[in-house]
């Protein structure tokens, strides 16, 4: 069992959209639940996924397939962990993926686990280490969660902290954005993000928000080498008012006037590797 897992009888539930007759129109989309099966589509991502460990129910693959080491590869994990493997029309792998790229094969996994915010302090204390969090304020794309996901694991994150509502969560294309890194990095989910920020200050952890109206530039906050939550705001918005306001420092990563703004995965990384520059100093 890892960290993904909610309810072993999920994983069961392999792909029961292709009982339906040969020219039926498709019933209209329903709403996702928290609890449906999530998808990674294309040749490098399932790959990657597999390699990572990453939990998966079912190995789509394209009928009629033009085969490459890639897809052999997915294929022979896939017999080696004992993952369904199953024929499919590309239709229905494009249904699967809902339109997205997937070059003939696609993974099914199941919904991710969510930690507890005070779960992801208690990681690092375990660890014997300085705790690094990274909190996600109104970042609604999941490819800029799994490239935040990417580099929090590079640079000694202990997990990402992400709000119940109005944010991308845990998804396929977060699965396939961050490489197989989600497999080795919490991502724990508050109802409240401001109230979340509240008890890890109690805690005796230090905010630091990243706006571009910042004040101090990333490299001059003092705090970096101190127990840290980092928060990162959305491309366009930046930090809602709330948020801000239980920041300890707002910092800005100064960058030349030319560019107005780093999308969330960007300023997510440069952040984090000047805190890990720092402590390693």
């Amino acid at each position: 069992m890892r960290h993904w897992y909610k309810d072993k009888a999920r994983a069961e539930r392999i792909a029961r959209e292709d009982r339906g007759g040969g020219g039926r129109r498709p019933a209209p989309r329903a709403k996702r639940s928290d609890d449906a099966p999530e998808h990674i589509g294309g040749r490098n991502p399932v790959l990657e996924a597999l390699q990572a460990g990453v939990p998966a129910n079912a190995l789509y693959v394209a009928q009629r397939i033009d085969n490459d080491d890639r897809v052999r590869d997915s294929i022979k994990i896939a017999a080696e962990r004992g993952i369904a493997l199953l024929e499919v029309t590309r239709d229905k792998l494009d249904r699967l993926t809902e339109g997205a790229v997937h070059q003939g094969v696609a993974l099914q996994i199941p919904a991710y686990d969510y930690a507890h915010p005070s779960e992801l302090v208690e990681l690092a204390h375990d660890a014997a280490e300085t705790p690094l969090i990274v909190a996600l304020d109104g970042v609604t794309d999941p490819r800029n969660l799994g490239a935040i996901a990417r580099s929090a694991t590079a640079f000694g994150a202990h997990g990402l902290l992400v709000p119940s509502r109005r944010s991308a969560g845990v998804t396929g294309g977060a699965w396939k954005t961050s490489a197989g890194t989600l497999a080795n990095l919490r991502v724990a989910r508050a109802s409240n993000l401001t109230a979340a920020l509240r008890e890890y200050r109690e805690a005796g952890l230090f905010v630091i928000g990243l706006d571009g109206e910042g004040r101090v530039d990333i490299g001059d906050v003092d705090l970096l080498g101190e127990p840290l939550v980092v928060v990162v705001g959305s491309e366009g918005k930046g930090l809602s008012r709330l948020v801000r306001e239980q920041c300890d420092v707002v910092a800005r990563i100064p960058m030349a006037a030319a560019a107005e703004s780093l999308n969330a995965g960007v300023a997510a990384g440069v952040t984090l590797y000047e805190v890990a520059r720092h402590r390693r100093g």
